[in-house]
């Protein structure tokens, strides 16, 4: 497989505004509110795009399955009026087969992290990839593990300062887009957090696609990230996420977009929008008829 940027469907019709984004109140559960995420933190905007995208595509929000693990990421299913299930550290995409393989018909989702997904719950997310069970994964990759105190995660980069390494990161991070199109996922796309509209579009293909996608969010974490490698705060996160992106580094590196926000092109870009995609059998039992795996 090669890591190539491939263009959306161009047969992807609905367009989401700014003047067309959907009230996305109905879709939460208002007694839960407020939420728990510290202030500057980008998984609201990753919540609200989700719920924008369920919302073009006309989901039945009875036939949505949230399936979450331990984290700061894995705390949204607990805000959305679906049919939601909060598993243990790292083993949501196992729950989400088991779920998947007894009702087929449920549009089965899960929410994790980059620590919760990646660390203790590697190998069950690989061999989900490799099964391709008809599931949609959403990794919210803030490079560190924000709930337990800032320590290192399997994306902190090289060098980079964390609760357990003050004196900055010795392991590199590793690329969960390639690992999981290593692994054999159908579908792998990446997208930043500092890119909401787009955001809302992959995961609507995301959600259409038939077998296992895997949507890497970059996200921010301001309270410990940011603070431990004096980044700023939530706006400054999301530019330093939002420069990263190789396909607007160049543009954004020549303008200012906030005036306290100095804004520097990175040294290597990032690949975003949808990295694999691919058409093959879906391992569910009630597909063998049509010719599938069971």
């Amino acid at each position: 497989m090669t890591d190539v940027k491939i263009d959306i469907q161009p047969d992807m019709t609905t367009e989401v505004t700014a003047t067309e984004r959907a009230d996305v109140r109905s879709y939460l559960r208002q007694w839960a509110m407020p939420h728990v995420l510290c202030p500057g933190c980008a998984h609201g905007i990753v919540l609200r795009s989700f719920l924008e995208a369920v919302d073009q595509l006309q989901l039945d929000q009875d036939k949505i399955a949230m399936v979450a693990g331990i984290g700061c990421s894995s705390r949204l299913a607990g805000y959305v009026d679906f049919c939601t299930l909060h598993g243990t550290h790292g083993r949501a995409p196992a729950f989400a087969t088991g779920l998947k393989l007894a009702r087929p018909d449920l549009n089965v989702v899960v929410v994790t992290g980059d620590g919760d997904g990646l660390a203790i719950g590697g190998n069950h997310l690989i061999h989900a990839a490799r099964r391709n069970i008809d599931m949609t994964v959403l990794l919210l990759n803030n490079s560190i593990y924000g709930m337990t105190g800032g320590q290192a995660a399997p994306t902190t980069p090289e060098g980079a300062i964390a609760s357990t390494a003050p004196q900055g990161h010795i392991e590199p991070g590793f690329d969960a887009c390639k690992l999981l199109m290593g692994a054999g996922a159908s579908y792998v796309a990446r997208v930043f957090a500092a890119n909401p509209i787009e955001m809302t579009k992959v995961m609507m293909d995301g959600l259409s696609h038939p077998g296992f996608a895997f949507i890497e969010l970059v996200s921010d974490c301001p309270e410990y990230f940011g603070r431990y490698n004096k980044i700023g705060g939530g706006p400054e996160m999301l530019n330093w996420i939002a420069v990263r992106d190789e396909g607007i580094a160049g543009p954004l590196s020549e303008k200012r977009f906030v005036e306290h926000i100095p804004v520097k092109p990175p040294a290597i870009g990032v690949k975003s929008g949808v990295l694999q995609r691919e058409i093959r059998p879906v391992y569910a039992g009630v597909r063998a008829a049509e010719g599938q795996h069971t």
